[in-house]
């Protein structure tokens, strides 16, 4: 089996259930940022210095926005057809963000300035995961309001999985650098 298919040269692609779309329309604009951060988590998975543990956690999320990028995959017409935590984003799958997010907060509080990122290469990969993970979520506000998809937590989990990146970046820091 070949990697290409020549099937997308002429600048067109296939959502998940076929539907035709152009390479640069917003459902492959929308996936596409989800892609990148899902890579970008993996730079934060190979950290040698990363615990067993969180990088189990991480591997979770990524497997988590496979489910993010399926429903940004799927045309309005073929919603019907995604199942919840499969191809579907779930409040389950937030609520569980939340409850992490929560646990940091306990752990570490919550500075009350804008931190300065790269204390280390953790912490550092950790706060560019959130700004990608911000830039998906600005792509998916697009992609809402284009496709006029209303019954989708897809902006929600990117936006609460941007809150915990953040706070996984301040988690692996022993001090937090002021901007002021």
């Amino acid at each position: 089996m070949k990697i290409y298919t020549k099937k997308g040269d002429k600048g067109e692609t296939r959502l998940l259930y076929g539907d035709a779309v152009s390479k640069d329309s917003i459902a492959p604009e929308a996936y596409g940022s989800v892609d990148e951060l899902v890579a970008a988590l993996g730079l934060v998975r190979y950290e040698q210095k990363l615990p067993l543990e969180a990088k189990e956690h991480i591997l979770q999320i990524q497997r988590q926005l496979f489910v993010v990028g399926a429903e940004l995959a799927t045309s309005k017409d073929n919603r019907t057809k995604l199942k919840p935590n499969e191809t579907l984003v779930t409040d389950s799958m937030v609520k569980t963000i939340e409850k992490e997010i929560d646990y940091l907060t306990e752990k570490n509080g919550v500075p009350d300035y804008f931190v300065v990122p790269g204390e280390n290469s953790i912490s550092s990969k950790f706060d560019w995961c959130r700004v990608v993970s911000r830039r998906a979520e600005r792509k998916c506000v697009a992609w809402k309001k284009l496709n006029k998809v209303e019954d989708t937590k897809v902006i929600v989990y990117l936006n609460r999985l941007s809150d915990l990146l953040w706070m996984l970046a301040r988690d692996n820091e022993k001090e937090w650098t002021s901007s002021k």
